[in-house]
């Protein structure tokens, strides 16, 4: 059975403004996220994404008081899928992950997948593109893409 991805908004966002958003497709095929998510996101969903919202709204509704309306639809589904992947990118959003024991990872956790699968020429010259965003990464985290990449 082939992993089930889930995905919060902000890297659907960050990947579109760096004109990466295919990645996605490229790395797992099928991406799924909420309605919630596709609302945030805004745009046109590739015809690789998929909407599924979580069945349980009141687990849902609970995760918000701990995390905004997106991730905690994304952390919903994710609880309800197995063998499943979260990419979620939100420090709460991740905390709360952990905590319910999903497997998850961020956007720079994809291009560092994207790299190793030599879909990516460098981490650093997609990390130099994301600067040129309004998106934050802090330095430890570059440095330790870098790393990971024998950057």
């Amino acid at each position: 059975m082939q992993q089930i991805i889930v995905s919060d908004t902000s890297c659907l966002i960050l990947l579109k403004k760096i004109n990466r958003l295919d990645l996605l497709k490229k790395l797992f095929g099928q991406i799924t996220i909420t309605e919630i998510i596709a609302d945030e996101f805004g745009s046109e969903l590739p015809d690789y994404i998929r909407i599924e919202n979580p069945s349980n709204s009141i687990y849902q509704k609970i995760l918000e008081s701990y995390v905004d309306i997106g991730e905690a639809s994304a952390i919903a589904l994710a609880m309800e899928k197995k063998d499943c992947l979260l990419i979620i990118d939100d420090n709460k959003g991740r905390k709360e992950a952990k905590q319910l024991g999903l497997t998850f990872t961020g956007t720079l956790g994809i291009l560092i997948i994207a790299k190793g699968k030599g879909l990516i020429a460098t981490i650093s010259e997609v990390i130099a593109e994301i600067q040129n965003t309004d998106f934050r990464l802090s330095p430890n985290l570059i440095s330790e893409a870098k790393k990971r990449c024998d950057e």
